[in-house]
């Protein structure tokens, strides 16, 4: 199923059809503010398996980040941030970065794997915060090009369609994705380690 959802303005009765698909389980892709990227609800497990059956990975050797509304809801998912830390997110947030931080106790629980860190995402797009906002919890997430090379088609919503449409719940289109991910950027022993040059430009 493709849904066309206008990312300047998006229509809340098709992100509470979202949000539905989501909260029963299912599995979408949508645009970020980077490339499309899957994503499924952090409180179905089963949906997170099949996030990582998709990518060819089993759960505990999965990378997924969350995509959160905004930093207010950080500390559920993440140990102490200090306030050095706190101002890097602060002044970089929301943007095309993967932050990554000390875990949450319950992180290792979600992806049965002893995990210490996670990938934080809240990102500048509209559509993407949307959903989570009317989730009211984040969305587990991974690109849906492989670490080594983004596929041309990664862009195209209709593309995405010909190859995903049988394997997930719902597409959104959101018009053309972008082919540069997120810059990566490790935060999580205090210091700042960027891990991969994405689109983002790191400001301190």
């Amino acid at each position: 199923m493709l849904i066309e959802i206008n990312p300047e303005s998006p229509d809340q009765r098709k992100i509470d059809e979202i949000a539905e698909i989501l909260n029963k389980g299912g599995v979408i892709i949508y645009p970020t503010d980077t490339v499309y990227s899957f994503g499924c609800s952090l409180m179905h497990k089963r949906a997170i398996e099949k996030l990582a059956k998709l990518k060819g990975l089993k759960l505990k050797k999965a990378n997924f980040s969350l995509i959160c509304y905004d930093l207010s809801t950080l500390s559920e998912h993440t140990r102490y941030i200090d306030r050095p830390t706190y101002k890097i997110l602060n002044k970089n947030l929301p943007g095309p970065f993967t932050f990554i931080l000390p875990a949450s106790s319950k992180i290792p629980k979600l992806f049965d794997s002893n995990k210490k860190t996670v990938g934080i995402r809240i990102p500048d797009s509209n559509i993407a915060r949307a959903i989570v906002n009317t989730l009211g919890h984040p969305l587990v997430t991974t690109s849906l090009h492989s670490d080594d090379e983004i596929l041309e088609y990664t862009t195209d919503p209709y593309q995405i369609q010909q190859n995903w449409e049988n394997q997930v719940d719902a597409i959104i289109d959101g018009g053309f994705g972008k082919i540069e991910p997120s810059t990566v950027v490790d935060l999580s022993e205090g210091d700042v380690e960027i891990i991969r040059q994405g689109i983002g430009e790191l400001l301190y």
